[in-house]
């Protein structure tokens, strides 16, 4: 019965949290230690009235963030510190925030249809991909630091792992910023990379790499590779960072068929992948199955976090194998490397 009304009450409590988050209320508590912080203290630090202060406070004590000590006033917990200082919590607060809230009221509807109607909340895009580098700044930055939060902890083993066989040149599909193509020219002074993404992404890829030393062994290469357009010959190595879990299953099996015939005799497929039913944590599982509601409502209406179950099949489907399964890499990646069957 707690856990039925506490997501019955998820949202007040979300915003009641980020409040307290952002008028500095949740510092002001943990400055005040075990003595406690009153409601008259909290309405001058966040310069809000007395009655506004009472019902973030109080509302604070019910989402765990709070106790009241003996002498009635307000103590931080150990919950509450996660909103401080846990980097997991902050990232996915603001993506939840930024990214995912306004466009949630439209889950519904996304489900019934098979496209991201929340998208409409910020922007005219048929997925958020096309719109990734039109979005307000704040609304990239909290896209920006979930994506590479999670992806950040496993790219020094990936690394080493790509980079193996020494491959003269990798494609980096889907590559965002670039932060892997430049781990990769960092670790290896002859590796070359292509990224292989949408326009607009390639655009703040430059960006971000512009004045880089190894600048000039990293191009680019627009594509929409739900198109019927084929990779560029040539790969000695693809690698995939948290970019199938964007596609449906048919989608993904496409994808990985073009990957295929892009390879040089001997060339590799690296995935890599949080996938959920390979977390030891079983708040790592949830965080997972969660985030396939974003890619329901906010991203494109069809692709969900996978099962690793779910995906190997897909892999076999588009004529490869497995030859090496990695697990626990990072905070909950799995690397499959795969060749041509």
């Amino acid at each position: 019965m707690a856990q039925a009304q506490r997501i019955a009450w998820g949202p007040m409590a979300f915003q009641a949290v980020d409040a307290l988050q952002r008028l500095g209320l949740l510092s002001v508590a943990e400055s005040k230690g075990e003595r406690g912080l009153t409601i008259a203290e909290a309405a001058r630090a966040g310069r809000v009235p007395p009655y506004g202060a009472r019902v973030l406070l109080e509302a604070g004590l019910g989402c765990g963030v709070f106790f009241l000590n003996g002498r009635n006033r307000f103590v931080l917990t150990k919950t509450g510190l996660c909103f401080l200082y846990d980097r997991m919590t902050r990232v996915n607060l603001n993506f939840m925030r930024d990214v995912c809230y306004h466009g949630a009221a439209s889950l519904e509807k996304s489900v019934r249809r098979g496209k991201p109607e929340g998208l409409k909340a910020l922007g005219p895009w048929p997925t958020i991909y096309e719109g990734l580098s039109k979005l307000d700044p704040h609304i990239q930055k909290s896209w920006f630091a979930f994506d590479h939060f999670y992806s950040d902890a496993a790219y020094s083993h990936a690394a080493t792992q790509v980079l193996a066989r020494h491959p003269a040149m990798v494609y980096d599909v889907g590559g965002n910023t670039g932060r892997f193509a430049s781990l990769l020219c960092q670790t290896d002074s002859s590796v070359r990379v292509t990224l292989l993404d949408l326009p607009g992404q390639l655009a703040k890829a430059k960006s971000f790499l512009k004045g880089e030393p190894f600048q000039t062994r990293i191009s680019t290469h627009p594509i929409d590779v739900l198109s019927k357009t084929p990779f560029p010959k040539g790969a000695d190595a693809v690698w995939m960072s948290q970019f199938l879990d964007c596609f449906s299953e048919t989608e993904i099996v496409s994808i990985l068929k073009k990957a295929k015939r892009c390879l040089r005799p001997g060339g590799e497929i690296f995935i890599m992948e949080p996938f959920w039913d390979r977390q030891d944590q079983e708040m790592a599982a949830v965080s997972l199955l969660m985030i396939s509601l974003y890619f329901t409502t906010m991203a494109n209406g069809n692709s969900r976090m996978y099962r690793a179950s779910d995906m190997l099949p897909l892999i076999h489907r588009a004529g490869l194998k497995v030859v090496k399964d990695q697990e626990h890499l990072g905070l909950c990646h799995t690397l499959l490397t795969c060749i041509e069957k």
